[in-house]
């Protein structure tokens, strides 16, 4: 798997290109998914990114990294943006980038934390908030190929209206046969759920998970403390460790090694 090609030739996927706005779907108060129209585009797996640079009428320009949120559809790409306080980036592209206007960006990047519908074997995903963005390609993009091969989504958000994708998720198996969506809170609960918030724990991912005997390819995507715990949880429960792939939330404009930035 992991020496199979990646989608462009590795000139193609280090140019900037140009792309525009052509959709956008809300998913929180604070999140929205970008449809971007990128002529030229070569594709993409489940799992890799994009950067994205913004440049000003002085000339100043900064980039970002950020997951794909969809499979690869022709010439356009999905990313669900979080808006974070502070942030040089996120603010703009949630709040004042319009339909029609222009992008740069370059990829796709990243070759190990990936899925491909070739693939087979079970897999656990585990997503720690807006983790879950290119774990959701994954579910997609097994979804897009018909493949068989059991997916079971562990989400760990703060609240219900935090989630992202929501009603996509809560159709679950019912949409996706071989798809199961467990969905923790960590500080306040849907009505009438029957547990109070709290952390994701090692026994959540046991009933969640699969068994390690199952030999399942797991993927971790969160903010760096969430991803480690997880991980060393697995771990501990008897997961293989090279069968863990992890993706952290960088720092800002960092791509290389720590995945997506979200500011």
């Amino acid at each position: 798997m992991a020496g199979a090609a990646l989608p462009g030739g590795l000139s193609e996927r280090l140019a900037w290109r140009v792309a525009r706005l052509v959709a956008v779907r809300s998913e929180t108060d604070t999140a929205r998914t970008l449809v971007l129209e990128a002529p030229g585009w070569p594709g993409h797996l489940a799992g890799q990114r994009v950067d994205l640079r913004l440049t000003a009428a002085d000339g100043y320009s900064t980039r970002r990294s950020y997951s794909l949120a969809a499979p690869a559809d022709g010439d356009r790409l999905e990313l669900t943006v979080q808006r974070v306080p502070g942030g040089e980036v996120s603010p703009y592209l949630t709040e004042i980038y319009s339909v029609g206007d222009p992008v740069e960006l370059r990829g796709p990047i990243g070759g190990w934390f990936v899925w491909r519908p070739t693939d087979t074997a079970p897999v656990l995903l585990v997503a720690g908030g807006s983790g879950l963005v290119p774990l959701m390609a994954m579910v997609r993009a097994r979804r897009a190929a018909g493949s068989r091969s059991p997916f079971r989504l562990v989400c760990s958000v703060r609240t219900p209206s935090d989630l992202y994708y929501a009603a996509e998720l809560r159709a679950g198996a019912s949409r996706d046969p071989g798809l199961d969506v467990t969905i923790a809170y960590t500080r306040a609960v849907p009505e009438h759920w029957t547990s109070p918030p709290r952390r994701l724990r090692a026994e959540d991912l046991v009933a969640a998970g699969w068994p390690p005997e199952f030999e399942p390819t797991c993927y971790v995507c969160g903010p760096t403390g969430f991803v480690e715990a997880v991980a060393d949880a697995l771990v501990e429960i008897g997961h293989a460790s090279e069968r863990i792939r992890t993706e952290r939330f960088g720092p800002s404009g960092s791509s290389a090694g720590t995945g997506p930035s979200k500011v």
